[in-house]
C-alpha cells in the first residue's frame, strides 16, 4: 500500500525554530476482529487539505518519541550523538532506551548519554530491560534490580519497563499471578525512586490460560498487578495482532476485543504506547506485515484521538514510534514523524 506524505506546517515551525541539522554523514554506518478502518490519508506536498486534515492535530505536543532498538544499526556505528542529531531533525520530542551502549562508537557514560540527549532537545522517557535470565548476574530486573534503577535514575528516567512477557512461570493462570507478584515488587522499588514501572505487551499476552482457555492472560495481569505500582506500554500493532490470532477460544468459543477499550477502561494505566504499523495479511502467522508508520492497515487517527480525548488525560501519554527491522532506520524514523504530525481529527 502506497501512502503519501504531507509536511505539517506547526512542524516545519518547530524545526526550523531548533535548528534545521544535516543529515549525519555514513548514513549506511541502526475494533474487533476483522474491522480494521480505514487509514488516514495525507495530502501530497502542496495540495489542498480534506475536510480531516483542517482539524485539530490528533498528536498531543510534546509527546512523539521514539524507540531507539528501530535506530540499533545507526547507534551502534555512528554512536548516539549523530542518531540524536537525526532525531532533532525530524521533530521528536523523546526517546526511549533499548540499552546504554554504542557499539564501534565508544563508550559512553550515563551523564553524557543523558546530556547528550538534552542538548538535542530529546527527552528521556523510558527504557526496556529484561525481565528475568538464566545467568544471575544478568541485568534483568530479576537479578539486578538495583542497577537497573540506579542507571534508569541517573538518565533521568520517569519510567523503566520490560518489553518481556510474563511467561517466566508457563502460562497457567497461576503462573501469571506469581509473574504479577514480581511486577508488583519491581513497581513498588521502582515507585520509591520515583519512577513507574511498565510491561510492554507482544501479541501471546492476549493468548488463553492453559488450565482456564476461558481467561486471557493479559486480563489475569492487569487484575493482578497493583495499577498504582505496575503500568502497561501497549505496543499497538502487537495488540492487532493478538486481536487477530485469538479472537477465539481455544474451544472456537468468539472471544473479539478492540485493543483501544483495554486503554479507555484504565487509561491511567497506559503511559506510554508503541506506534507501529501493518498491512493486514490473514495469510501471515500474525495477521499482520510490520511497515513503516503511515503505510499501514492501523487506524491511528482513531486510536490516538480516542485516547487524548479523555478528558483529563490528554498530558499523561506519550507514542513512541517504532519498527523491529525497518529497511532504512532513518527514512522510517522521519516518514513516521511526518506522518502522525500530519494526523488531523475529524472536523
Amino acid at each position: 500500500m502506497s501512502r503519501t506524505y504531507r509536511t505539517d506546517p506547526e512542524l516545519t515551525h518547530r524545526l526550523s525554530r531548533r535548528g534545521m541539522l544535516g543529515v549525519a554523514a555514513g548514513a549506511g554506518a541502526a475494533a474487533l476482529l476483522g474491522a480494521a478502518a480505514t487509514p488516514a490519508t495525507a495530502a501530497a506536498p502542496g495540495a489542498a487539505p480534506s475536510a480531516a486534515g483542517r482539524g485539530r492535530p490528533v498528536l498531543p505536543p510534546g509527546r512523539l518519541g521514539i524507540q531507539l532498538y528501530s535506530l540499533r544499526d545507526k547507534v551502534s556505528t555512528l554512536g548516539f550523538a549523530p542518531v540524536f542529531a537525526e532525531l532533532e531533525k525530524y521533530g521528536y520530542d523523546e526517546v526511549e532506551f533499548a540499552g546504554y551502549g554504542q557499539g564501534s562508537a565508544g563508550p559512553i557514560t550515563l551523564a553524557q548519554l543523558k546530556r547528550l540527549a538534552r542538548n538535542h532537545g530529546l527527552k528521556p522517557i523510558g527504557s526496556h530491560v529484561g525481565y528475568y535470565s538464566d545467568d544471575p548476574n544478568a541485568y534483568t530486573f530479576a537479578q539486578n534490580l538495583t542497577k537497573v534503577l540506579d542507571d534508569a535514575q541517573a538518565l533521568g528516567l520517569k519510567h523503566i519497563g520490560t518489553a518481556s512477557n510474563p511467561f517466566r512461570y508457563g502460562s497457567t493462570v497461576d503462573a501469571w499471578k506469581r509473574a504479577a507478584d514480581e511486577f508488583n515488587t519491581y513497581g513498588a522499588a521502582a515507585r520509591a525512586r520515583g519512577m513507574k514501572f511498565y510491561q510492554h505487551n507482544h501479541s501471546e499476552e492476549f493468548s488463553f490460560a492453559t488450565d482456564n482457555p476461558k481467561v486471557r492472560l493479559y486480563d489475569v495481569l492487569l487484575a493482578e498487578t497493583d495499577p498504582d505500582l505496575v503500568y502497561l506500554e501497549m505496543d499497538i500493532y502487537w495488540a492487532y495482532s493478538g486481536q487477530f490470532r485469538f479472537s477465539k477460544r481455544p474451544d472456537g468459543t468468539p472471544a473479539p476485543f478492540d485493543p483501544l477499550d483495554y486503554v479507555l477502561r484504565q487509561p491511567h494505566r497506559y503511559p506510554l504506547f508503541h506506534v507501529k504499523d501493518g498491512v493486514s495479511d490473514p495469510a501471515n502467522t500474525y495477521g499482520y506485515r510490520m511497515v513503516d508508520v503511515g503505510d499501514g492497515d492501523i487506524d491511528y487517527q482513531r486510536f490516538i484521538s480516542g485516547v487524548t480525548r479523555l478528558r483529563g488525560e490528554r498530558l499523561a501519554h506519550h507514542w513512541q514510534a517504532e519498527h523491529d527491522n525497518p529497511a532504512e532506520s532513518f527514512t522510517f524514523a522521519q516518514r513516521s514523524s511526518e506522518h502522525l504530525h500530519s494526523l488531523r481529527e475529524d472536523c
